[in-house]
């Protein structure tokens, strides 16, 4: 493995993305976004994306030099294209646009359509919550999932992530996607030749499996079953209905260069919290610390994530030669 300084990986992926026909703006911001997700031990979103990403930028899957627009569609409303580029820049746009609109409505919420991979979604949620709102932020991605009570994969695995301000710490940053398991780890297993517990997964006929290839052909299992179906397809519908993106089962993949650009969409919406509780929210979520602190077996969500930035910060990021 090698180690990089944040600020070196940084450099090194915008100047493969420019290299191969990412505008230098957008380049910027995907790189910074992956860079992100590794200093927050968040790999599977960090610099080993980078390769499919060239890969759909010089295909024409991914349009690099993508200007992305948006509109003020209501007091509290904007409404993002990102052009069929990456998801990042779209996100920079509606992050910057967000807080004064929360400011002066309450709440804002942004819509995002012909978008891409949403990455690390915790830190769209995270960058508002440090401007003071509680934020959250939902994205669907290409099918790998069954509608409830179906055996075809039709929805993403959908993440969602949540972020509040906490009073003298970084924000508390909630991040999952509702599928019980990544497929990464279905693949992992795969190459290795090893059996998958039987609840991750179901094959093409709906039946649990414990053969990782039957799983790749078949459905992930949502998380918290039915009940986590459910979530995703609300998650389909927010961003495939209400922000105007491509469906999961509408949606070519993130991971090659085959096919059209997956056109996904992201929904974020922020709350002013003065415009509900007022002074009390502070002093509430003052009271969340003391009472998670009054338990040491209990810990925050995140709370991880952050002891890997602090480790980053010291001994930089590792990753393998070939990518490199």
């Amino acid at each position: 493995m090698l180690t990089l300084t944040p600020a070196d990986a940084e450099a090194l992926a915008t100047r493969a993305l420019t290299v191969c026909g990412t505008s230098p703006g957008n380049a910027q911001s995907t790189a910074r976004a992956l860079v992100a997700a590794d200093v927050d031990g968040q790999s599977g979103h960090g610099l080993s994306r980078l390769p499919g990403y060239v890969a759909q930028v010089k295909a024409g899957k991914i349009d690099g030099r993508a200007v992305p627009t948006f509109s003020r569609t209501r007091t509290g409303t904007i409404q993002v294209d990102a052009k069929g580029g990456f998801a990042y820049p779209a996100l920079d746009l509606a992050i910057n646009a967000l807080p004064a609109l929360a400011l002066e409505a309450g709440l804002a919420a942004a819509g995002i359509a012909s978008s891409h991979h949403i990455g690390q979604a915790g830190r769209a949620v995270e960058r508002l919550a440090t401007a003071g709102l509680v934020a959250l932020v939902v994205s669907n991605t290409p099918s790998a999932m069954a509608l409830p009570g179906g055996t075809r994969p039709m929805m993403g695995t959908n993440p969602l992530a949540f972020a509040a301000p906490l009073p003298g710490r970084p924000p508390l940053v909630i991040d999952l996607a509702l599928s019980l398991v990544a497929r990464a780890k279905i693949v992992a297993a795969q190459q290795a030749g090893e059996r998958i517990p039987a609840d991750w997964a179901t094959d093409s006929g709906g039946k649990p499996t414990t053969d990782p290839t039957a799983a790749l052909a078949g459905s992930l299992a949502p998380i918290g079953g039915s009940k986590g179906a459910a979530l995703a397809l609300m998650v389909e519908i927010l961003c495939g209905a209400l922000a105007g993106g491509h469906y999961g089962w509408e949606a070519s993949s993130f991971l090659d260069a085959r096919g059209a650009p997956p056109a996904v969409g992201q929904v974020l919406v922020a709350f002013d919290p003065n415009a509900f509780g007022g002074a009390n929210f502070t002093a509430r979520m003052e009271g969340l610390l003391a009472a998670v602190a009054a338990d040491p077996a209990v810990r925050l969500p995140g709370d991880r994530r952050l002891a890997a930035r602090q480790r980053a910060r010291l001994q930089g990021i590792s990753i393998p030669p070939g990518l490199w």
